[in-house]
């Protein structure tokens, strides 16, 4: 599969629980997901950029500067369920799936990511990448965990610090046990989305709030490779002005 064709798809929800309306923030002169899309244009693997939303307002941001975007249900529970949605408009062998909440995603990152379809003869279902987790970041629930097997695949995703150890106090764990922390992109081979409606409803996806637990439930395999590259995501205003300050420096 060294000749695949990869394509980028941005799903872009108005509604957010934590911080309303954020893919349209203003950072800079433009709003959060003109970033987000710029950036994924400069990924160079990646042969188109799309952008799926539920928004009649999203759509017509994107449009004002030219982008691709198409209209999908509100009743999509994921940004996953929003690319199944538009998968027979998509001519790709790979989907990326970019999180419209990384104004700083590096498109070498993104490169990184399809390069390992490209290596891979035994082609994983999902690649995903993942970063070393400094010691005061283990216990934060919005960053999402990651325990791999030895060869890079995903055992289980959590927003709770895995492993447990047992045995250490808590503030000796970060020296006790390895920790992963998971960046929000993955890779889907165009199989397995044709396949998502198929899968079971997951209780761990419902519990964890983690759409990659629906895939790993059903028996699907994630790789995970590892980065330096770990993008902010916006997740609460905080976030949000950290990130303006960033692209003022």
């Amino acid at each position: 599969m060294s000749h695949l064709k990869a394509i980028i798809v941005i799903p872009a929800r108005l509604a957010s629980s934590r911080l309303s309306a954020k893919v349209l923030a203003v950072i800079g002169e433009h709003p959060m997901l003109w970033h987000v899309y710029n950036r994924c244009l400069q990924a160079s693997k990646a042969s188109e950029v799309h952008i799926a939303t539920d928004a009649e307002e999203v759509a017509e941001v994107v449009q004002g500067w030219g982008g691709k975007v198409w209209m999908t249900d509100s009743s999509c529970a994921s940004g996953t369920e929003r690319i199944v949605a538009i998968l027979d408009k998509l001519d790709s062998d790979v989907i990326i799936n970019v999180q419209a909440d990384q104004p700083l995603i590096e498109p070498a990152l993104i490169n990184q990511l399809i390069e390992v379809f490209e290596q891979n003869h035994a082609v994983p279902d999902i690649v995903t990448p993942v970063y070393p987790l400094e010691d005061d970041k283990i216990f934060d629930s919005n960053l999402v965990k990651v325990i791999r097997r030895h060869d890079g695949y995903a055992l289980y995703f959590s927003r709770s610090p895995i492993p447990y150890v047992r045995d250490e106090n808590r503030a000796n764990w970060p020296k006790s046990a390895c920790y992963w922390g998971h960046v929000g992109i993955y890779g889907y081979r165009r199989q397995v989305l044709e396949e998502y409606h198929s899968f079971p409803k997951s209780p761990l996806e419902e519990a964890e709030k983690l759409e990659q637990l629906r895939f790993l439930q059903a028996g699907k395999n994630i790789f995970t490779f590892v980065t330096s590259h770990s993008p902010i995501s916006v997740d609460t205003l905080e976030d949000l002005q950290q990130v303006r300050v960033m692209f003022l420096s």
